[in-house]
C-alpha cells in the first residue's frame, strides 16, 4: 500500500472510447461472468461517470462506473486487474467513487456485490459500505444457475 502514498505513478482520468478495449481485457480477467464491450460503450454513450486509473507508463490498474439517480449514485461496476489486487488500489478507487457522488450532489453511494465475491465484500465493509438488501437471482452463475446479489449503501 506504500505505493499509494505517491499518486505520481498513477493517472486517473475519465474513461473515454479508447479504454474499452483495455477496460474489457481487465474485466475478462477478474469477473467470472463479465460485462460484455457494449455494456461499456453504452455506459460511456448514456454519460455515466467512468475513471480509470493507470499507471503513467499507460497498464490499466483499475475503473470504475457510476450512474447518478436523484440523489443517490449507482456504482455499476469497478475493477482492479488481479496482478495488483491486495495493494490498496481498490480503496483508492473507492474514494474516487466518494469524491466523484460528492462532486454530483448525492447523499449515498449504492452498489451490488455477488456473496461469493468474498474479498470485494470484505474491501466494501472495511470501507464503510453497509448491507441494505438482497436481490434474488440477479447475476447468472454457473450451469445456467442465478446468483443472488447483497445490495450496499455507503452514505455520503
Amino acid at each position: 500500500m506504500s505505493a499509494l502514498r505517491d499518486d505520481d505513478h498513477l493517472v486517473y482520468a475519465p474513461m473515454v472510447a479508447a479504454d474499452v478495449d483495455d477496460v474489457f481485457a481487465l474485466e475478462q480477467q477478474v469477473y467470472p461472468h463479465p460485462w460484455t464491450r457494449g455494456n461499456f460503450t453504452d455506459s460511456l454513450g448514456s454519460g455515466y461517470n467512468a475513471w480509470v486509473l493507470r499507471e503513467r507508463g499507460g497498464a490499466l490498474l483499475g475503473y470504475f462506473l457510476l450512474m447518478p439517480i436523484v440523489d443517490e449514485a449507482h456504482l455499476l461496476n469497478v475493477a482492479v486487474a488481479a496482478e495488483r489486487q491486495g495493494e490498496g488500489l481498490g480503496r483508492y478507487l473507492l474514494d474516487k467513487v466518494a469524491a466523484c457522488a460528492r462532486g454530483l450532489s448525492m447523499d449515498s453511494i449504492l452498489l451490488e456485490v455477488r456473496p461469493s465475491n468474498v474479498r470485494a465484500l470484505a474491501v466494501y465493509q472495511q470501507y464503510g459500505y453497509a448491507e441494505i438488501g438482497r436481490r434474488r437471482g440477479y447475476y447468472p452463475a454457473h450451469d445456467g444457475k442465478r446468483e443472488d446479489a447483497i445490495v450496499m449503501r455507503f452514505v455520503l
